[in-house]
Formats: structure tokens, sequence, C-alpha cells
């Protein structure tokens, strides 16, 4: 065994490049984080000295007892002021942010980079830099926030070898659940015969349904699926209740006087849901390879290299199942199923015989695809076993190499640091691209036996038997920064601290002519009084090509002031071991936020096009080219600015029995760009050719302010050792200033007619207020005569008012708020807050208990006050839409011959009446479709064992552990059924997860 390791440690040396130094291990918990810094911006900086605006994870000791699967999971029941998408609710989607979504910046081992290339096992904390004071050192593109991971560094002298295995199941939440073929075909008759009322033509359209009894008695009885196909598409026949997760970690680390080493080996493998043909083998899979190392090259240099590569393949088959599945009908279309056996086929229908004989698509010599009458050309079911396979691939490598050198021996406490990276990314898409064509039989019947008499092919088939490459994707980021820091306390009681910055990145990527790049220089300088009384400034020079010369320059600042009230002598002997009080007020220049359309260049140029056509001079010509005017030029435009003032509270109490800390902050981002601004006169801003010559100008402002707090308690009871937290966040929004001409007669309109956004909240929700439903007292009979026919037809009586179109009783019912006489836009209101930055409460809960060898950890999370619409064709179904089991309680008339509605099948229904014309009074957001998002999730819940040290005196296995964990195992909610179901997409899922680590 001693020469297996041996050899290990010779093959990770050579193998292993990637950072830290010194760091030191404990067996009590506490006394590791004591010794842990905090990772911020270029530096470190002891925990106690944070002055608010931060929060951080220590990523190690987590992993004990939470197993996680992607590097920024569960930390929103961690951290305050993280929602999981944005800090403080800063909205993000304007960033180049390679591939992070809409994250805030995430920087790993200092570089910017995508937090999905980086998992769980490799990393040793994260941080979250939420104020603007923690994050004006990264320049204009870090405004809004950033997340700094710091992956794991070598830290034992020999070699320790640690294995993780984990295997589980992922279980469908929820699926859509749809209505069957008769009773779709019955109601849309129904929604066809209700549309006939309004025109005063039911009568006829009853003597002609859509469907016909008989066909709908067909498609109940299912004696012959294939002509009168009834498909669930959520069937075992089609998707599987749960899919397997397994992913194995080897990490290897080690040195010695000189080096220290870490490599992380991981390969995880998932598969999905759909339980069909050559889909039942679609999989992800990901192989990846870390290796950090740390170099002592004298006593005054130190060096570090960092690499990584990544391999990520996705497998699967062609067509969009899950779209097809919300889309697609149970009769699907009608007169055939997906699959057609080539028993049907009329044993004399030579013709028929001979399409199908000759096609290259036959499924096991006796399956071929059936279309039916609605034109379609493919299937999602033809397309996974005939329209070939994709394999989508990402590779990634990382490279980022740096020194440390102490200067001490020139100025005591001073030192350089300077780091570069390079990192590629490449991505693309391998398919076979094959054509098959849908066969639509015609059907008969002989002596009560269906068979298919005649075919159609819709299309031509092609089998290429090569793969096409497509969606060809790359990236290039280049990274470099230098920076000398000072750090040194004078008669052991004044710290001074500095730093000296110049930092750039670029990013390079296909289809984009402009680099993504920032360039800044920064300047940081504290003070601390013996650790009692604070100071700290922070500047930023920045640069952006975005804005017109004059304007590419500006300084951004942050002042910061603390006082730790618990070294007050009066504070002796109070129980209150820590107590720090900080406040901060920055003003941050960002450029991500300037664009228009997603244009971020030149749009401070006037701009002009010569593709116009406008009238001619020369008689009896109606149109000549033209040149015309786009865009006037602003010389002026200007950074957006962020401007905050934030507070901060930092406590610990009774031996740190009870921690907390709560921060309030007020943001506003001063200057969101107008394109098209109110104060210029109209001819300025329309003109011939859509022309226009009004400028771009900095003018909306976006306010968010709130507070997020955590606290933690944690006891010792005999052998039980509890830690409780709690972690919350409050946010509100709001446009204090918005560019828009307010209507006189009605203050809470513009002159558009529109709500006025002004004093709102960013995510406001707008629509109207539903009263309830039309019913036949809101409406006359009216008798017309039509080709030479008595029609009957409904009108609205006087003082009744709808929103357009064809209005008829089971019809929703809107308020005339400005009381005009009219439903319209005019009409909407508030309703809400979508949460689209974060709802106004957020909050997470975690309980760890310790007893013995064995660990319960316990985490939720949580959200109030937002709203969210029922606004797809899941929940209000019109036109040739699928029916979703939601309709079944729809508004349902009984009639007379005449067509005439004579009553109600249902007086408390919670859908409107039925309808194939799309009626516009019913689709649009209001009350009636609006629900709570407000919800309690019980995120994770994990049980350790780990066995005994003592078991492993003197054996090759150091330590071993076992654990069991299940992720969201429950949700707690008015509408939880409605928001774990997915419609259109793979479904949610709930994972149960077995695994185990040793240590060598």
């Amino acid at each position: 065994m001693k020469n297996i390791k041996t050899n290990i440690f010779l093959f990770a040396m050579l193998a292993a490049s990637p950072m830290t130094v010194n760091a030191q291990t404990a067996d009590d918990a506490d006394s590791i984080v004591a010794k842990k810094k905090v990772h911020v911006a270029f530096r470190d900086k002891d925990a106690d000295h944070l002055l608010g605006g931060v929060s951080y994870v220590d990523m190690e000791e987590l992993a004990k007892k939470d197993y996680t699967m992607s590097s920024l999971e569960d930390l929103y029941g961690l951290v305050g002021g993280w929602n999981g998408n944005n800090l403080w609710g800063m909205d993000n989607d304007r960033l180049d942010n390679n591939d992070n979504g809409n994250l805030p910046l995430v920087f790993i081992d200092g570089v910017k980079r995508p937090s999905n290339n980086v998992l769980p096992s490799e990393i040793e904390s994260i941080t979250f830099l939420k104020g603007a004071q923690a994050v004006v050192l990264y320049g204009s593109k870090g405004a809004k926030g950033a997340i700094l991971i710091t992956t794991k560094r070598g830290k034992v002298d020999g070699l320790q070898i640690n294995a993780n295995a984990n295997t589980g199941w992922h279980f469908a939440k929820e699926f859509p659940e749809y209505i069957g073929s008769a009773e779709y075909m019955t109601l849309f008759n129904e929604a066809s015969i209700n549309d006939a009322v309004g025109q005063g033509n039911a009568a006829a359209v009853r003597e002609k349904l859509p469907y016909s009894q008989q066909e709908i008695y067909n498609h109940a009885l299912g004696a012959n699926p294939y002509r009168y196909p009834n498909v669930n598409w959520y069937s075992d026949e089609y998707v599987r209740k749960a899919y397997n997760r397994s992913e194995g970690t080897l990490e290897i680390q080690g040195g010695g006087t000189r080096a220290h080493f870490y490599t992380n080996i991981n390969y995880y493998r998932a598969e999905d849901l759909i339980n069909f043909g050559p889909a039942k083998d679609n999989y992800t899979d990901r192989f990846s390879v870390r290796g950090n190392v740390d170099l002592v090259v004298n006593k005054f240099i130190t060096g570090w290299a960092n690499v990584s590569a990544t391999y990520y393949n996705e497998y699967k088959n062609k067509g969009d199942f899950w779209g097809a599945a919300s889309t697609m009908r149970p009769n699907f279309p009608q007169g055939a199923a997906p699959l057609l056996p080539i028993s049907m086929l009329d044993t004399n229908a030579n013709m028929a015989w001979g399409t199908v004989g000759k096609s290259l698509n036959l499924l096991g010599g006796q399956w071929f695809p059936g279309g039916g009458t609605d034109g379609a050309k493919t299937n999602a079911i033809a397309d996974c076993y005939f329209g070939g396979e994709t394999q989508a691939v990402s590779r990634q490598f990382q490279f980022d190499a740096g020194i440390n050198y102490d200067m001490g021996k020139f100025v005591k406490g001073l030192s350089f640091k300077t780091l570069f990276s390079i990192d590629y990314a490449a991505s693309y898409s391998l398919a076979y691209n094959n054509t098959y064509g849908l066969f639509q039989p015609t059907w008969s019947n002989y002596n009560t036996a269906d068979a298919i008499v005649a075919i159609k092919q819709t299309e031509n088939e092609v089998i290429t038997g090569t793969k096409t490459m497509s969606d060809t994707k790359y990236r290039q980021t280049i990274t470099w920064n230098g920076h000398f820091d000072y750090d040194h306390t004078f008669a052991g009681k004044h710290h001074v601290t500095g730093l000296l910055l110049a930092s750039m990145y670029t990013t390079t990527a296909s289809g984009q002519y402009h680099r993504y790049a920032n360039a800044n220089l920064g300047l940081q300088a504290g003070y601390d009084y013996m650790g009692r009384y604070f100071a700290e400034v922070g500047l930023a020079g920045v640069h952006s090509a975005r804005l017109p010369e004059g304007n590419r320059e500006a300084l951004s600042h942050s002042f910061t002031l603390g006082w730790n009230i618990a070294k007050e002598k009066f504070m002796k002997n109070t129980g209150i071991d820590d107590l720090m009080i900080s406040a901060s007020y920055s003003n941050l220049n960002d450029d991500a936020d300037v664009y228009y359309k997603d244009n971020y260049y030149y749009i401070y140029d006037a701009v002009w096009k010569a593709d116009g056509q406008s009238y001619s001079w020369s008689e009896g010509a109606n149109s000549a080219p033209s040149t015309y005017s786009t865009n006037g030029a602003n010389p002026a435009l200007d950074y957006i600015h962020r401007k905050e003032f934030s507070l901060s509270l930092r406590g610990s109490f009774f031996n740190k029995l009870l921690s907390a800390e709560l921060t309030y902050f007020n943001t506003d981002m001063d200057g969101y760009i107008v394109q098209n601004p109110t104060q210029y006169p109209s001819h300025l801003k329309t003109g011939l050719s859509s022309g226009k010559f009004s400028p771009a100008i900095n003018n909306n402002v976006a306010n968010r302010k709130g507070f997020d707090f955590s606290i933690k308690a944690q006891k010792q009871f005999g052998q039980v050792h509890a830690e409780l937290g709690l972690v919350g966040t409050y946010l509100t929004t709001e446009w204090k200033k918005y560019d828009e001409v307010i209507d006189p007669k009605a203050t809470y309109r513009n002159q558009a007619g529109e709500l006025t956004q002004e004093g709102r909240p960013l995510d406001v929700i707008e629509g109207y207020k539903c009263i309830g439903f039309y019913t036949i007292d809101d409406f006359d009979v009216v008798t017309t005569e039509k080709n030479n026919k008595i029609v009957k037809t409904y009108k609205l009586k006087e003082g009744k008012y709808n929103l357009g179109g064809i209005v008829l009783p089971g019809d929703l019912k809107y308020e005339d708020v400005n009381g005009d006489g009219t439903i319209d836009k005019k009409d909407q209101v508030e309703l809400g807050k979508s949460g689209s930055y974060g709802a106004p409460w957020t909050f997470g809960v975690n309980l760890t208990l310790k007893y013995k060898n064995w660990t319960l950890f316990v985490l939720g999370n949580g959200q109030f006050g937002a709203k969210g619409m029922m606004n797809s064709s899941y929940y209000y179904m019109t036109g040739t839409n699928k029916y979703s089991v939601n309709v079944r309680d729809h508004f349902q008339y009984t009639y007379n011959d005449e067509g005439i509605i004579t009553g109600f099948v249902n007086d408390d229904c919670t859908h409107p009446r039925l309808s194939v014309s799309n009626t516009p009074a019913n689709g649009v957001a209001s009350t009636y479709w609006m629900y709570s998002t407000d919800r309690f999730n019980l995120r994770k819940v994990q049980l350790t064992y780990d066995f005994p040290k003592e078991m492993f005196d003197g054996k090759w296995v150091k330590a071993l552990s076992v654990y069991v964990n299940g992720n969201d195992l429950l949700t707690i909610s008015k509408h939880r059924k409605m928001m774990e179901t997915n419609v259109g997409y793979a479904p949610q899922t709930r994972f149960y997860n077995l695994g185990v680590k040793v240590t060598l």
C-alpha cells in the first residue's frame, strides 16, 4: 500500500497544476474557521474586520454534512441577501457572464468564470460581495455585486486521498394532466357551439360539429387506438417515474517543504425521464480534472498554478418531446396514431404496401410513423425513432498562475501579487439529421374490422449516415491583474492596510464583433485602531469604450466607517463577545447597463441610414430612395451610477451561543438610458421613414432598499450539539424617476393610457380587476334578419362594458376603473409584484444536530409576498389548444332549439366558457388568473454517520463516512401543485441519494 500511495503522489505532482499557502488544520471546526481568512476583492481579511455587505460560506465544513451537486446549490438558505439569482435584488441580465445566466459576476480563484464549471467537491469557500463598498475594486462591470469561489489547495504534508461515491434517483414531482380524446372532442364541439351562439348560428353549427358523436364514441371505446388514438404523453409508455444520477470523485493532495498540490478528478452521469425508443438511452455526462499547485521559491517568493479541464456531453434524441407533450392533442391529430402497425394495412392495398414497403423507416419491420389530417410533417414520437440523434458537446480549459512577492525587506508589510489566466471554452452539436415522412392513412371498415386502404407519404426520406456539426461557439477570456498590498500594525495599535491595483480582463466570443472588456485601476486604504475603530476608502478608475470620448473615464468611490463597540471597556462582562456597527456610502460607475435594444456601442452617436423610401419630386413617381436619421448624438452620455448607503450591525453573544448580522441597504441605480425621451418635441422623434433626431439620454432611476439578516444559535445538550440558523432578506423596489408624460386628467396614467411607472415597483404586475362572469342578466337578446333568416344574438345591456370582441355569458367581466364607459388598457391597475428581482420576503432556515458519530442536517427556504399569473394554455384554454384537466370546471350553458341560452350547468365554476376564437376578454392578465407564490420548501435532509476513528488506527483507511439525503422533499403552499408542475419542459424532481466517503 505504501508503494501505491508513493506512486499516486508522484503522478499527482506531475499531472496536477493549480493556489494557497499555509492552510492549517485542526480537529475542532471552530478553530479552523477562526484561523481562516475571508476572501474578498483581491485580498483576504479577518472575519472580524469585515465592515458589512459581505457573507461567506466555508464549503469544506458544509460538505461534511451536505452533499450538493452544483456550486451554488443550497446557499439560498444559508446566506442573507442572496436569493439564488441575485444579490440585494440587482438585475444582472446585461452582464456578459460566461454562461452564468443572470447571476452576478462570478470569480473562481480570482478569474471571471462560469459557476457551472466548478463542482462543490473542488471548492474551499464562497464569498458573496453584496455591498457596493465590497465590489468597488472590480470596476464598471462589478457594480451589481460578485461571488468569489475559491478552490481547494494542498494542505497536508505527505499524501492524502479522499474518494467519494454517490448514486441517487430523481423522481418527478408532478406531471401535467390532460383530458383524453373523447372528452376533448366533446368539449371542442361545445366551444364551437358557444362561439356560434354569439353569431346567431348555433343551430347550424350543431348540425355540423367538428367531431361527430360516432367519432367520439370510437375514441372513447378504444377498440382501435391506431385509427382513434387517445395518446397520453405522460403515461408509462413514454415516461418513466424516476432516473438515476451517479457521481464519483477522487481527491489527492499532499506535498512537503517546497510544494503542495491538490488534484480533483470527477465524473458524473445522469439519465432522463423519457422512456421509449432510443430516448431510453439519453444521458448527460461530465468528466473534469483540476490540479492546483503551490510552490515556495524562497522565503520571499511563493507561486501557484491552477489548471482545470472539463468535458461535457449531452446525448439525446431529436425533437422536443416535452414541448410536444404540452401541445399535441390526445386524438393526435385526427385519423392516426404516432406509430401505425403494418398489420393494419389491407392485404389488397397494393399501392399502400408498396409505399410503406420501400420506406427506410420501418421500426422493427412492423411499425411506421403515422400522420393525420392536420398537415404536420413530423411528430415527436417519430422524431425519436427516425429523426436521428444529437450530441451537445462542451469543452473548457482554464489556466491561471501567479506569484506573491514579500517585499518586507524593503518596506515592512509590503507585498506584490500578480495573476495571469487564459481560459478557452468551445461548444458545438453533432447530429445525425435524418429526414422521414409521415404516412397519412385512409381507413375503411370491412365486416367491423378497420383496415388502411391507402397511404400518402408527406416527405421524402433521407438517412444521412454521417454526423453534421452545428451551433459552434467559442469563448476566450484573458485576465491579468497586479497589486501592491500593504498590511502593518504600528505600536501594536494602529493597523494600516492598503492596496494599489491594476486589473483587466477581456472576453472574445463567437458572433460578437466587440470584445467584452473591463480595465480599471484601484486603490484601497484602511485603518483600524486596536480592532475598535475602523475607516476604509476604496477608489477605482474605470474606462468604458461604450461611452463617448470625454466620458469614458470615471472615478468610483466608497467610504466606510466601523466601530466595534464590544472592544470598549464599558462593554466588558456584558455577555457581548463582538458588536460591530459600520456604515458605508458608495458611488460606482456601471457600464453593463449602457445599451439599447441589445446594442452596446455607439448609441451616443448620430446614426443615418440610406435604405429609406420617401416622396419623390418627379412627377408620376410615388417614392424615391432617401437617407434619414435614426438617432441623434449625445456627447454627454454617461455611466449608470450605483449610489448606495448601507448600515450593518454584526455581533456575537454569550460566548458565541448566539451570533447575528443585520444589514440595511438603500441603492439607487441612477441614469438608466432612455432612447426616445419624452422631453424632446414630437417632430424630433418621428418623421419620414421612421426617422428621428432625439438622442439617447441618462434619465431613469431605479431604487432598491431593504435589509438582510442572519442569525445563528448553537448549544450543547448533553451529547447532542445543536446549531440553528436563520437567514432572510426583505426587498422593496421602485422607479424613483421614469421618463413619461403624465395624463393631467388621471395622474396614475401616462398620455399613452398606460399605468405610470414612476413610484411603482420595478417588477409590477399590471392587469384588470375581475369582478366575476357575465351572466344572462347582463345581455339583451337582439333579433335581426340575415340572409332571409331570423338571427338572434346577444348584446350587452346599457351600462355593461366589455374588453372587445364577441362577449357572451361565461366570459370574464372587468371593473371600469376610470368610469369612462369603456374597458380598455386605461382600466388596468397595479395587481402586485412578480418577484422578478426576488420576492419581497425570502428566508432560509437550517438545523444541524450532532450526536456521537451521527449528524443530521436539515435545510429549508421560502418566499412570501410575490404573485404569479396563470397565463399559459395549461390554465386558460382556447382555440385549438390542448385541454388540461383544469377545463373540467368551466362555465357551461344549456340551450334551446334556437340556440338561445336557457341556463347554466354549473354556477360555481373556475374556468370561463370554452371558445375556439381566442376570446380576448378571457386571456388577459387580471386578478382572476393571479395567484400567490408564497411557499416554504424542505430543501434538504441529510443523515451522516462517521465511523469511529479508532476503527482505523494503523490501517490504510483513515476515515469512512456514509450518508443518505433527499433534495426538494416537500413544498408547503396553497398553490403547491401549480408551482411544481412544469408545462412544456422536463418535470421538476425530488432527489434521493446514497453516498460514501473514504480517506486513505
